[in-house]
């Protein structure tokens, strides 16, 4: 298959800095363009074709709501994205009734995250596209695209398997994939925790798709960074005046997932306050879109998502107990990708297969890098380093000096190790096993053997502790802890 050809990005801030810091991000999977103004954006975009706008918020003369709002009137098909450091919730919500903006990305950024929600953007795009040509299409032969939207169903539920989640064999996401299959036929709500980047919304789609519901919508939001009042209309929907900004009407994610799955990702960061209202919704089944006097029944089966430990938070009151249990019907725990070094081989096959550049591979030593690596990123971090390779690489095998440097430094410091203790290298492993497991039995003692907390108190997963037990024999050798 010919790869797609990269989409267009503008770039508009006031700081160079900040313009160059953006491009060296994104230009090795985007064609860029930048400008230090609004006038010097419009002038690009009158002569280049542009898919997608990324601007700052705030800038001299005129703000990034503004100029995209002009550019929603002159160019509507593009994508509109607002980068800022600041959160103030008018700002945001006339960005999204005003101006069209698809999403409000905070500073300071993470390059991964910004690269990911470009990704995202570019194919938003794409899907804009597909969809203005089958509206063509329905005008003339609806009975083609009936059976073409049944054909893309079908499409989406055989890409969003459990076995998307790829893995090895004997590895410890068998068990969660196995729990999470059992438990998709029965309408239950579902709380998935786990580090950033483990991959918990494949997973959730995973649930929905083997679900009874799978023909109904799957519908997503992120949580985190996202204040009240806006997240309040985002889910609940609001009335055309209902505050500033509400110029019109607008339906809230509750309705548009009605008969389906609503997945809210990173739940554990919104507020007390508003973990009332979201209690009353599940509880009631029926949400108050702002400024209606009126409820509105919904049936939806929820499917949550944190890295945060909620158990922790319901203790010190961060997070309310009567709402924990209401969305961890069944909570399921992804482990973390360095606590299942397994994988990392048929991830890197995978995604090499599906990148349409058949014949490559990695070197011994490339693989050795990215197995001894922690990954603090997880799967995320891993695909965007095999993304490098394949962008720097050009031929069949891909070296390790492709990979960025801390990659390649985290396979010199144990290499040293190893050369300067020569023949006591084993021995001191097997004293370092020894305290380990040493620590592990106390704070199993002094937690009585509650895995949960022992695990929080070591900074561990339950799957990471339960994989140490295993590694250490502690859970066979008959230790009263």
């Amino acid at each position: 298959m010919t790869p797609r050809p990269p989409l267009s990005v503008l770039v508009v801030d006031d700081e160079q800095r900040s313009l160059e810091t953006l491009r060296r991000t994104l230009e090795d999977h985007f064609t860029i363009f930048t400008a230090r103004s609004a006038d010097d954006g419009f002038g690009l975009m009158e002569s280049e074709y542009i898919q997608i706008v990324l601007s700052d918020q705030r800038m001299p003369g005129t703000s990034g709501v503004e100029f995209l709002r002009s550019v929603r009137s002159r160019w509507p098909n593009t994508v509109r994205l607002i980068l800022s450091g600041h959160t103030e919730a008018e700002d945001i919500i006339a960005g999204i009734n005003e101006a069209g903006i698809w999403q409000y990305l905070l500073k300071p950024w993470h390059p991964d995250q910004l690269l990911l929600t470009l990704q995202s953007a570019a194919e938003l795009w794409r899907l804009q596209q597909e969809n203005q040509r089958l509206t063509l299409e329905l005008r003339s032969s609806p009975e083609h695209l009936s059976q073409r939207v049944a054909n893309l169903r079908l499409k989406a539920r055989s890409q969003a398997g459990f076995d998307r989640l790829t893995r090895a064999a004997d590895s410890p996401l068998n068990e969660v994939c196995a729990l999470a299959e059992r438990i998709s036929g029965h309408d239950l709500s579902v709380l998935i925790t786990g580090e950033s980047g483990t991959g918990k919304e494949l997973l959730a789609r995973a649930i929905h798709y083997a679900s009874t519901r799978a023909d109904q919508p799957f519908v997503v939001e992120n949580c985190g960074a996202m204040p009240d009042t806006l997240l309040e209309s985002e889910l609940f929907g609001h009335k055309r005046g209902a505050f500033t900004g509400a110029t019109e009407s607008r339906i809230g994610l509750f309705q548009q997932a009605d008969g389906g799955t609503l997945f809210l990702d990173e739940i554990g960061e919104t507020s007390p306050a508003f973990q009332v209202k979201l209690l009353r919704a599940l509880q009631e089944g029926e949400v108050r879109p702002v400024g209606s006097p009126r409820p509105v029944a919904v049936d939806v089966r929820l499917i949550a998502a944190t890295n945060r430990d909620l158990e922790a938070d319901v203790a010190n009151g961060r997070f309310r107990e009567d709402l924990y249990y209401r969305v961890a019907g069944i909570t399921l725990d992804l482990p973390a990708l360095r606590e299942r070094p397994q994988d990392i081989a048929p991830i890197v096959a995978e995604m090499l297969k599906r990148s349409g550049l058949s014949g490559r591979t990695l070197s011994d030593e490339a693989m050795k890098c990215l197995v001894e690596h922690g990954w603090p990123g997880n799967v995320r971090e891993l695909q965007n380093e095999l993304r490098r390779a394949l962008a720097l690489g050009d031929g069949p095998v891909l070296g390790a000096d492709l990979l960025s440097g801390r990659l390649r430094q985290t396979v010199k410091a144990p290499a040293l190790a190893a050369a300067a203790g020569g023949a006591d290298s084993g021995l001191l492993k097997h004293q370092l096993e020894r305290v380990e497991a040493q620590v592990i039995r106390d704070a199993m003692r002094r937690h009585k053997g509650n895995k949960t907390h022992v695990a929080d108190e070591l900074g561990l997963t339950r799957v990471g502790l339960r994989m140490k037990l295993m590694r250490l024999g502690l859970e066979r050798d008959g230790t009263p802890f």
